[in-house]
């Protein structure tokens, strides 16, 4: 996968994410892809994604997390 493709995904899943859960999109989407995009630049799918540079935390986040849990659905 490369950053642009992981931009999109990212991009996609936070704008279909329910108002109340767009800050989870981030985690869910790092934990899901976590092995794809461990190695990226967090900033730059982030800022890819057309989404603030800050969030490149939460993105991190979720690849740390990935280690302990699984998604569910």
């Amino acid at each position: 996968m490369k950053i642009e493709q992981a931009s999109k995904i990212l991009n996609q899943m936070h704008q279909g994410a329910l108002p109340n859960e767009r800050a989870l999109s981030f985690h869910l989407f790092a934990i899901k892809y976590a092995d794809d995009i461990r190695n990226m630049s967090a900033k730059d799918i982030a800022i890819g994604a057309g989404l603030a540079e800050s969030y490149k935390t939460d993105i991190r986040k979720g690849v740390n997390l990935a280690k302990y849990v699984k998604v569910r659905k």
